[in-house]
């Protein structure tokens, strides 16, 4: 049941992408989005290429400050490499945890312990998704045209946001306490898991003494998806689509939490389905959502290359 589980479920995930993406080009006229996408401007295209970098970067800083919180050094240039063979994995394979299990594999040896990169990777993951909500929250908060936002507002957002954060709190600054929630799971596995939160427990409890590590990666979080929307934004001015930077800040957001959902392909068709509906909330036509959402995955997957050319190195240093 679980082997043939494993092979359908991907299968399931591609068939909705395509249905999707097959009704949405049912609905355009698609010689325009061919000609929007021929006269892309490429000096737009290549900022757009240098934002995504950027992120890059900050992204592997973050990564960075909280090892270091942790006692963990390894290079900044290492970090960033490891970053980019986990953006490959995350854009080419069906599931977006294959890049943090690389970035995990890649800091275990130095951190001395699975556990621990494991903890870092997912605080790493968790300070995102909040600084994720916040800018989709502050891009509610200014869309400009607040009688056409949808089923999802700057309400719910703010709301999201606060019940993430005091989620999170207890966690931080009560180790212990976290720990001890988890001591039932102890009756699968005693030693094994009694070790596990153990080391769990140490992680968090220098998180704790190092608050400043926590501030400045959530900080970085922000600035990550500050970024995102540029990138999106570069892709939009490259079509000549008049689109502003608040509208970004909330629709690129709302369509990164939407694709998380383990629904499609890799978000193909639920991101493009996503970037329609507002989209048209904005008096733009479906043609230009359609070309913003699939020229910025054809750009994120192609500087995800980059990650591969890394990986192939590797692979032939180790050889």
């Amino acid at each position: 049941m679980s082997r043939a589980r494993t092979i359908l479920a991907p299968l399931v995930k591609i068939l909705i992408s395509a249905v999707l993406i097959a009704i949405l080009l049912s609905r355009i006229d698609g010689s325009r989005l061919l000609d929007m996408a021929r006269t892309a401007s490429s000096s737009w295209l290549l900022a757009s290429l240098a934002l995504y970098l950027l992120m890059i970067l900050v992204s592997a800083w973050r990564w960075g400050v909280l090892l270091r919180a942790q006692q963990v050094g390894l290079p900044f240039r290492w970090l960033t490499s490891s970053f980019l063979v986990a953006t490959f994995f995350n854009n080419f394979l069906p599931s977006n945890i294959g890049g943090d299990v690389v970035r995990i594999a890649d800091t275990a040896p130095t951190a001395g312990s699975k556990t621990l990169a494991t903890t870092v990777v997912l605080i790493d993951r968790g300070l995102g998704l909040l600084g994720l909500v916040l800018i989709a929250a502050i891009g509610a908060t200014a869309w400009t045209r607040p009688d056409s936002m949808g089923p999802v507002g700057p309400v719910i957002l703010w709301l999201g946001f606060a019940v993430g954060a005091t989620v999170a709190t207890p966690a931080l600054a009560n180790p212990h306490w976290f720990a001890r929630l988890l001591h039932p799971l102890r009756s699968l596995h005693p030693e094994w898991i009694a070790e596990r939160i153990a080391r769990l427990t140490a992680a968090l409890v220098r998180f704790r003494e190092t608050p400043a590590a926590l501030a400045q990666c959530f900080a970085g979080a922000v600035v990550v998806q500050a970024l995102l929307v540029a990138f999106y934004l570069a892709i939009a001015y490259s079509l000549r689509i008049d689109v502003a930077f608040v509208d970004l800040a909330f629709i690129v957001p709302v369509t990164f939490i939407v694709q998380m959902l383990p629904v499609s392909m890799n978000g193909f068709g639920v991101r493009e389905a996503t970037f329609g509906f507002y989209f048209s909330r904005l008096g733009l036509p479906l043609e230009s959502a359609l070309v913003v959402s699939l020229m910025g995955a054809a750009m994120i997957m192609l500087f995800s290359l980059s990650g591969a050319v890394v990986y192939v190195g590797r692979r032939r240093a180790g050889a």
